[in-house]
């Protein structure tokens, strides 16, 4: 299984929206997930050369991120279920890490709901 050009444009923005979305950033992103700075980068860029293993991983924990700030995440439209399906045929996915958020509410923020609070803007990518 392997994505077209215009499917890895659209993986890579969606990856990079939900990143933002979450309130992240790509140092934190990649500490949990046990990615080097270039490994993120790569999975984010989904390049051809880039691991798809790595790309579902970081997928998956994005989505999880997300929701766990009170959000819906943006809408994956290459990396869907009945995709991941047919990629466990041609790769060993691996379970993607939860983030933990500071205690109060998945913001952080206590007495606020995660709506509230504005996504911060991943710098560098």
């Amino acid at each position: 299984m392997s994505l077209n050009d215009a499917e890895r444009r659209r993986t890579s923005q969606e990856l990079k929206a939900n990143l933002a979305a979450s309130g992240l950033s790509a140092r934190e992103a990649a500490e949990d997930l046990g990615f080097a700075p270039e490994r993120l980068r790569s999975a984010l860029d989904v390049g051809p050369s880039g691991d798809p293993v790595d790309v579902w991983e970081l997928r998956d924990y994005l989505d999880q991120a997300v929701r766990d700030t009170g959000r819906a995440p943006v809408p994956w439209t290459v990396l869907t279920e009945p995709a991941r399906h047919l990629a466990r045929e041609w790769f060993p996915l691996r379970e993607a890490p939860r983030h933990t958020f500071p205690t109060g509410t998945a913001d952080g923020f206590p007495g606020r709901s995660g709506s509230g609070r504005r996504p911060r803007r991943v710098r560098g990518l």
